[in-house]
Formats: C-alpha cells, structure tokens, sequence
C-alpha cells in the first residue's frame, strides 16, 4: 500500500499525480476502517482528502502554515503527518485528539474545536511572518459554514484591507454540522452554479491576450469592462470587492485542478481565496447519502451503515426534545432558536412541529444570543438552544444584551460538564463560573430526567428575566416521568438523603454519586446528608442557614470548574453572613484543561467519583454537634 510508505509530508512530494489519486483511495477507506470502531468526523474528512493531500503536496509544512477551521476536518493532515499508526487511539483517553492539537505535531499550527478562528489566525501569522522577515506561506481552511460566523468577516474585512500574502481555501461543501442557512450560502449557491461567467470572463480574457499591447486608457479599460462582467453575470462578487483574488469554483476531488489552481494562487501577490467545491461523506455512500448525521458519529458496521448504539435510558437531550414540544403545544410564546445545532440539540422534532416557531441562524452564536433577547423584550418565550461551550462565545450579548435587559430568555444549556471524547474544546464546564455573577441572571440544573421537564416548565412560567437549565451529554437514570409537568419554586433546594454525621450538596449527575458515596458510608457508621442544590442561583439560603445551626460539615460537589462554580457560590453566602464555623470542602474540576476521553475516565481524573468523595469525608472528623439556639 502506496498509504504505508507516507510517514511525513514530504514523502508526498516523490509522488506522480497519478498515485496521489491511488493514495486518497487508501486514506478513505484507512478512515472508514479506523472510524467504525472509534468513531468520529467521518464525514467531513472524506470530503477533504483530495484537498488535504495537495496542500500538502505543494505546500511545505510546517514552515508553511496551513490551519484549518474548527480542527476536526483534520484527520487526512494526522495521517499525513507522521500519526497514522495512533489512529487506534483517536479520541480515547490519553490517545489522538479529535481536533488539531498542537502538543501533538509540529504540523499542528493553530488549535480550534470552535469554528470561525482561522482566518484570524492566518492574519496573525501573516502578520508576524512579515514583522520577522520571513518568506512561508498561510494557508487557512475554512468551511462555508463557518464563514457565517461574524468573526470570519471580520477577518476577511481586515485581510482585504492590508493586502497581506495569504491564501484562504473556503472548502464548499454546503453543509457545516447541519445544513447550512443565510444569505452567504445561497450567495455561494449563485457561484458554484453559475458557468455562463466563467466562460465569458475566459472568452474575455482570450480576447484581450490577442491584442499586441495593451496599456493605459485601454487597458483602464479592459479591467472596467472585466467587473462590469462580474456584476453583469454574478451578483456581487464579494470576495473580489472585499480585496481578495477570487479562484474558483474549483473541484475539490479532481486533483490536477486542484494542483493547477494552488499553483496560480500562490504567485498571486496579495490575498487569494481559493474557492473548492467538496462533497461531505465522499467515498462512502451512507456517509454522502445523509453528511447530517455522519458528520460526528458513533461506531458503524462498514457494510451496511448500521450505527452501534448502547442500549440504555434517553439521554437528556432526548428529554429535553419531548418537553419542549408538549410546552409549546400549550404555550404559542415558545420560540426555539439554535446556531447550527437543530440535530444535536434536539430540535429537529420541534422544527417538524413547529416550522414557523423554529429558528436556525447558522453558526452565530451572538446574534443568537441578542434576537432571542428581542424576540422575548416584543413578548415571546425563546428557548435559546445551545452546547455549553459555544454559549461561551456570546457572553458579552449575554451580559449587555440578555441580562442587563432583564430579558425573559431561556437558555437550555446542553453538554453541561463533560463530554467525553470531544474534549477540552468542548467540555461544557465554564458556563456556571462565567453566568451566575450576571445580575438577574437564574440557573438550575436537575439531577434526573424527570426534574429536567419540571424546569423547563419553571422556565416556561418565569417572567422576571433571563433563566438557565444546564443538563448534561449523558443518559438519565431511568426514573418515571410525573404525569404533568409542574414548576419549582425558584431557589429552593431538595433534600434527597438525610443524615446527621456530614453533608454533601450537589448537582446534576453528581447528585447520583453523592447518593452511592451516603448508601456506602452508612455501613461504616456514618449518615450523610445529600442534597440536590438544583438552584445555583438563585442559592438557598435557608438551607444553608440550616447546616450551619446543624453545624455539619459540607462537601460539594460539581462536574464544573471550581474556580467560580457552585462551591464558590456557597463560601460566598457564608463570608456575606459572616458564618465563619463551617468547614466547606469543594469538589469540583481543577485549574486546567481536561483532555478527552470516557465521561468516567474524566470523573476519575478530577476527583468526581463515589471512592474519592468517600475518602474526603473520612478525613473530615464529625464535630461535636451543638445545636444553635
């Protein structure tokens, strides 16, 4: 296999086209082999493995520095790069990251589990390579999905206008996570089919190249005649407007087209945007049949598509789906609005439903942010519908936008804590830390799926501004369902273990282990006290009044950052109290990054498990109990 003799980039260069073409066979189906038992981006991957191998093959990495968008289109560049043999490992604990990481390779120039970074990025290494004097070349990968992002006009905006050398690869595959919507999709729809400019622009150009010289007025001329053209057949040329060589369509699968045109594009002086027209999931009809949901998938069978799935209870974004159905049935306030997540945050359901009331602004997390925000000030009930860790890129709407309105938003917070193999980019343990300091801000989280749908209600029937139900990327614990859905009152906790000897106070999938930890301590002697501190704010105060009268000892425990999370919450209440006698351990995710892997391999790492919060209690001795009078 011509795939096994490819250790580096530059064993690529030795290659004749021909067995380029023979080479992106082998990697697709090394992909589709590997991936049917790890899982992955299958399909974005198989759609840029032409493209990634010609970057490659002309480029030279890492002096020349290609940075792709987002990262996890960026397997073909691991396998190129010398980690092809690790690919049993990919996104397991302590093996290859599903994104790019730069730990990993010299390769790996900039890291982004998020989308929307890269052209940002190449303008700063552009921008250092020139302060430095140096000659390599950027080359930044971003998909037509990501280019909807406000951050990636930002950056064009600022590339058009200082003219730097660059080159930016828009991989054109009309899909991102979902299928792409906006202005700008439908603007690349207009390119990518029409063929009439692209023939009279060459018939032009043919025409002028036969004229012995061309110069001055004439050839002022020329080049009016030429954009008169662009507007004339295609409406807009936004590229080209905003300062950049526009090349392209170009085929993204056809590798000497692809050669031909990064060839010309890299002796254009000034920014190029290469524009490559890919199909998702190519090379494996299930994946090219339905890229929505082969772009992150679980373990297949390769012969028929089939999805390994674990049997087990519904996981709570499956929950949270069903919920927001039966509310909006009796509520026509209900909007729900998503960035590019319709699939993943259950919405899809609800869109079928409710066409109308179902609202996808692609990947714009902020403008998500402050139209819910106007939809809820003109009387509405908008559920903004989003993964913890792209909620972090609209704080400042939230702040400015949401809170300082004391907008009526709802914010269904989905992959709350960790989330497995995803991994540091991804894990959703910052929002609490980042949220609950936001004036007229509410948070809440349950501890099983039933108490998910009684908050949602809580949610549904609050009017006093913005409120947030966080919940996890896990299954729930299998409870029964109340027939009817029921509001909590705000700020009041629950006591679901009693006991005189400690206390521990958790939330969400915490609760469980807490209640596990109290059931095996109890057979040693000592009676712990769970509760589920569903409010993280507003705080219950008067339970915590109550165990310092208890005078127990109190243990939290959280799957969030414990810098500013729940537990910080706690210290403050009682320094604001001025109750300086309890004794507060906090039990949540310490000051750094935790990597991907299991959901329990992450637990275990940090400390959020039955064995480690029982070997925290036996340190603490009871106090000899004096109760208050």
């Amino acid at each position: 296999m011509l795939l096994e003799q490819i250790n580096q980039p530059n064993d690529l260069k030795k290659c004749s086209v021909e067995e380029l073409a023979q080479l992106s066979g082998e990697i697709r189906q090394f992909l589709i082999e590997k991936l049917s038992v790890t899982g992955g981006h299958l399909a974005p991957n198989l759609g840029v493995v032409e493209l990634t191998v010609i970057l490659h093959y002309l480029f030279d990495s890492p002096k020349d520095k290609i940075i792709f968008d987002v990262g996890h289109q960026a397997y073909v560049h691991k396998i190129l790069t010398g980690r092809r043999e690790q690919f049993d490992t990919l996104r397991k604990y302590k093996g290859l990251c599903g994104f790019v990481k730069r730990s990993e390779s010299e390769h790996d120039v900039w890291e982004a589990g998020h989308s929307s970074t890269s052209l940002s990025a190449a303008m700063g290494m552009a921008t250092a390579r020139d302060l430095k004097g140096e000659d390599n070349r950027v080359i930044a990968v971003i998909g037509d999905g990501a280019l909807t992002g406000g951050m990636a006009f930002e950056a064009l905006n600022h590339i058009g206008h200082e003219k730097k050398n660059l080159i930016v690869v828009l991989n054109d595959n009309e899909m991102s996570i979902a299928p792409n919507v906006g202005a700008m999709h439908h603007y690349l729809g207009k390119i990518r089919s029409d063929k009439t400019y692209k023939r009279a622009k060459e018939e032009l150009e043919s025409f002028l190249k036969k004229i012995p010289a061309i110069g001055g007025a004439l050839a002022k001329t020329a080049e009016r005649l030429k954009d008169s053209l662009k507007y004339l057949v295609v409406s807009g040329v936004l590229f080209e407007e905003l300062g950049f060589t526009y090349l392209g369509p170009v085929d993204g699968h056809d590798l000497e087209s692809l050669q031909d045109t990064f060839k010309q594009a890299s002796q254009v002086n000034g920014p190029v945007l290469v524009h490559v027209l890919t199909t998702k999931g190519k090379g494996y009809s299930p994946a090219e049949a339905d890229s929505h949901k082969w772009h992150g998938i679980t373990p297949y069978k390769i012969e028929s598509g089939q999805v390994v799935k674990a049997v087990g209870n519904p996981m709570y974004t499956e929950v949270f789906s069903e919920a927001i159905i039966e509310l909006a049935e009796q509520d026509s306030r209900i909007v729900a609005v998503t960035p590019a997540m319709p699939s993943g945050s259950g919405l899809l359901k609800f869109a079928a439903r409710f066409p109308d009331r179902m609202i996808d602004v692609g990947i714009a997390e902020q403008h998500a942010a402050t139209m819910c925000a106007a939809i809820a000030i003109e009387g509405l009930k908008p559920i903004y519908a989003v993964y913890s860790t792209f909620m972090q890129r609209a704080y400042d709407q939230i702040v400015h936008d949401i809170c300082r309105q004391d907008a009526n938003v709802i914010f269904a917070i989905d992959r709350a804590g960790f989330v497995g193999a995803d991994g540091e980019t991804h894990q959703g343990v910052y929002d609490i830390s980042f949220m609950r300091h936001i004036p007229n801000m509410v948070m809440m989280m349950p501890k099983d799926e039933n108490e998910l749908r009684h908050m949602l209600k809580t949610a549904v029937d609050y009017n006093d501004g913005p409120i947030a139900v966080r919940y996890p990327r896990v299954n729930g614990v299998g409870v029964a369902y109340d027939p009817v859905m029921t509001p909590i009152p705000i700020g009041e906790w629950e006591v679901v273990r009693d006991g005189e000897s400690f206390a521990i106070a958790a939330i969400g999938p915490m609760v469980q282990v807490a209640l596990e930890a109290a059931e095996q301590l109890k057979r040693e002697g000592l009676n712990v006290r769970v509760i589920n501190a569903r409010f993280i704010k507003p705080l219950d105060g008067a339970m915590l009044q109550q165990l310092a009268k208890d005078r127990l000892d109190l243990i939290v425990m959280e799957e969030s950052a414990q810098m500013g999370g729940l537990g910080s919450a706690i210290l403050e209440y009682y320094a604001e109290h001025d109750i300086y006698d309890m004794r507060v351990k906090l039990m949540g995710i310490p000051d750094y990054f935790v990597e991907h892997g299991s959901v329990k391999e992450q637990r275990q790492e940090v400390g959020l498990t039955v064995e480690h919060v029982m070997a925290e209690i036996k340190k603490m001795k009871p106090r000899i109990r004096t109760r208050a009078k």
